[in-house]
């Protein structure tokens, strides 16, 4: 997906997002390759992550957003999440019990956004089992069970209401605070986009199949509802071979023979679930990039969290980064720029003398994206 019709800054303005952890430090490498490549961009930085929720009791402050309002698109690096109660103990002291309550800035962002499509590309590693490199993920974005509908303590008035055919009865005698609830929404709009989405961009690169990757024989209200969805919308692209696989039939095949998959679209936690297992197959979540598409804006970002346990050592893989700036590059649609990162990370893999510890060598940060920015420049 490129970004809409529409002017553009005549530099492009890119939020500059560093978030938590290891979010600086990849960003920072991304940078030095993107200046090697001549890509020019005026870089604002805005405020997010988790100390402006212990210290504010907003992930995403309100200025932020304002930030976002005026660039073009967004390069994000990293965010730290932790569930609600272990959230509201870390916020600074005179903010405890004033009704703060947590939620993911990259899920608010993709949902207040319109960020529908998370699109989740495979990698290249020498070591990747045949089959993987190439493999894309389509991941609707704003509903399914990250919708944000989540209840506890649960009430027997509100098991009642939503119990029309009495299955729920056994947790009726259960006091509330042992229900907990979490709501998957989908809608038909949302179905139909995303699908669209990954069939646009199988006939845009010449891709051979779609895979729909839902459980409909078990979910058969919201998973039924994709189907009938995906299959209305595959009629339309009949050059393109139309799959459908359960969930988990389709990890294990992913394991097994992934050269049978190409594109796969699936529903938000289904598509957290694959792509992850694809960046696994791929080499590892420090080679995994996205892309958050709306049609008039888009975050790019790294697969991998903000990883505490090596922030600030000077150690993470920054290819992530990078293949996400990528990933930026093309959208704002500067296809030749792309590919010379692209070709930077995979020349940089394929030689295997600089590597971080993640791919088994010894290199830093700063040592990666320096190899990869000279390979991305040579002539």
């Amino acid at each position: 997906m490129k970004r809409a019709s529409g002017s553009l800054s005549s530099v492009p303005r890119v939020a500059w997002l560093c978030g938590d952890g290891i979010g600086a430090e990849v960003l920072d490498a991304a940078r030095v390759v993107l200046d090697a490549v001549g890509a020019q961009f005026e870089y604002v930085p805005a405020d997010i992550g988790w100390r402006f929720w212990c210290e504010e009791g907003d992930a995403l402050p309100a200025r932020t957003l304002d930030v976002i309002a005026s660039t073009d698109c967004a390069l994000f690096g990293a965010i730290t999440s932790k569930p609600a109660a272990e959230a509201a103990t870390e916020l600074t002291p005179h903010l405890r019990g004033s009704g703060f309550v947590y939620r993911s800035p990259i899920v608010r962002l993709r949902q207040s956004l319109d960020l529908f499509a998370n699109v989740r590309p495979a990698a290249a590693h020498p070591r990747s089992p045949r089959g993987v490199s190439g493999l894309v993920v389509f991941r609707e974005n704003t509903e399914g069970l990250y919708a944000g509908i989540e209840i506890h303590p649960t009430s027997r008035e509100v098991l009642r209401a939503i119990d029309g055919h009495g299955v729920l009865g056994r947790y009726r005698e259960l006091p509330s605070d042992q229900v907990a609830l979490s709501v998957r929404v989908m809608s038909r709009p949302a179905c139909e986009r995303i699908v669209r989405a990954a069939f646009d961009f199988a006939t845009a690169h010449g891709r051979k199949r779609v895979t729909l990757v839902e459980k409909p024989n078990v979910l058969k209200a919201t998973g039924g509802l994709m189907l009938e969805c995906a299959r209305r919308v595959a009629t339309a692209f009949p050059a393109i071979e139309f799959q459908v696989a359960n969930i988990d039939t389709a990890c294990m095949d992913l394991v097994r023979k992934p050269w049978e998959f190409d594109v796969i679209v699936a529903e938000n936690l289904f598509g957290d679930i694959l792509s992850d297992l694809i960046a696994g197959l791929a080499g590892g979540p420090g080679l995994a990039p996205s892309a958050n598409l709306g049609e008039r804006y888009a975050v790019f970002e790294p697969v991998h969290g903000s990883a505490p346990d090596i922030a600030g050592r000077g150690i993470a893989n920054p290819c992530a980064a990078i293949l996400s700036a990528a990933m930026m590059l093309d959208w704002l649609g500067d296809g030749a720029r792309a590919a010379l990162l692209r070709r930077g990370v995979q020349t940089t893999l394929d030689e295997g003398v600089v590597r971080t510890a993640d791919l088994g060598g010894g290199a830093s940060t700063k040592q990666m994206a320096s190899a990869i920015a000279e390979a991305a420049s040579r002539p």
